[in-house]
């Protein structure tokens, strides 16, 4: 645990929500954080200057229509809406940023309110001990099924043994101090994986455990190839040992070939030398499959680099209705 710090007085909370179609969902989850909110508000845990930012990652349903509609009713509620969908990641860091400006620290939740929202004391109790940064972890995956709970625990694994500081079963549930937002801007990678990057950023932390509830209305925009994608992104932005096993097994496959032609040299000496086929056709299937798998992960790498330098903005925002400013109907980029 890290050393306290000065206790804070009732900090000013921002509560980012992204949002992707969910026009199902969201009525019922803007009446829970809205009561969320007056609950901490009446209990003193953060100040009346507090509010919900949805930020709308280019939804195609109504969710844009409802969110408008909400935000010039309720005083509590400010939302951003961005020009297109760019994805769960940027559309998040979207909302971070523009929340960072009127508050203290801000708590970053699903649409679907699947995470427990009951944490955020939990989140704010830690803030208040001087923890810039509070993850958000599951206490269980006992509501994810068969597949997604096995292709989790083997992606934390796998992160791990490359070396990637990211907590386990860790979510994009979790409490940021503005000054950690603001740092998390300078960091200008168009391949965002918040999990680790957060992390790597080296902020005093602590840990909040929390459940997961089943989903109530409409369906999750997760799916297998955005996480497959999400996935892909943790890897390699945060190691290079795919590269260097890469080298490793071409060492090996090296001294495999020398070992092979010896062995052919001494039977062909003795006599025993019989054309193969099996092992012929093996031999060129197996250096061939390596092969290739060697050149999708080179390829990723150079398909980031190539993203990377491009230098093109993670998202543009269409309209945005914040504290004390109107809505803006011009574009900004970030």
């Amino acid at each position: 645990m890290m050393a306290v710090m000065e206790t804070k007085k009732k900090p000013i909370l921002g509560i980012v929500v992204p949002c992707y179609n969910e026009e199902e969902a969201l009525p019922d989850s803007a009446e829970a954080l809205e009561k969320k909110l007056k609950d901490l508000i009446q209990k003193g845990a953060v100040s009346e200057k507090s509010f919900v930012l949805f930020s709308n990652d280019g939804s195609k349903d109504g969710t844009a229509a409802y969110l408008n509609q909400i935000c010039h009713k309720n005083p509590h509620f400010y939302m951003v809406d961005l020009v297109k969908n760019v994805g769960h990641q940027n559309a998040l860091l979207a909302g971070m940023q523009a929340a960072a400006e009127f508050c203290d620290c801000v708590i970053t939740i699903d649409a679907d309110l699947q995470q427990d929202i009951e944490a955020m004391d939990a989140f704010l109790e830690s803030y208040q001990k001087g923890f810039e940064v509070v993850y958000g972890v599951r206490n269980d995956r006992s509501s994810d099924g068969f597949f997604k709970k096995m292709t989790a625990n083997a992606f934390y694994g796998l992160m791990h043994i490359l070396g990637a500081d990211i907590k386990s079963n860790s979510a994009d549930y979790r409490l940021m101090s503005s000054g950690a937002v603001r740092s998390l801007s300078e960091y200008g990678e168009s391949n965002l994986f918040l999990r680790g990057l957060i992390p790597y950023m080296g902020y005093p932390s602590d840990t909040v455990y929390f459940d997961v509830r089943e989903r109530q209305k409409g369906s999750s925009k997760y799916t297998f190839s955005k996480m497959l994608t999400l996935a892909m992104d943790g890897i390699t932005s945060f190691s290079d040992r795919p590269l260097k096993l890469i080298g490793s097994i071409g060492v090996l496959m090296f001294i495999f070939s020398l070992g092979m032609i010896l062995h052919s040299v001494i039977t062909y000496f003795l006599g025993a030398n019989q054309p193969g086929y099996t092992t012929t056709v093996i031999s060129i299937w197996m250096v061939g499959g390596i092969l290739m798998i060697s050149m999708g992960v080179l390829g990723t790498y150079i398909g980031k680099i190539y993203s990377e330098t491009k230098r093109r903005p993670r998202y543009q925002i269409k309209a945005t209705i914040l504290p004390g400013k109107a809505e803006k109907d011009e574009q900004s980029d970030q």
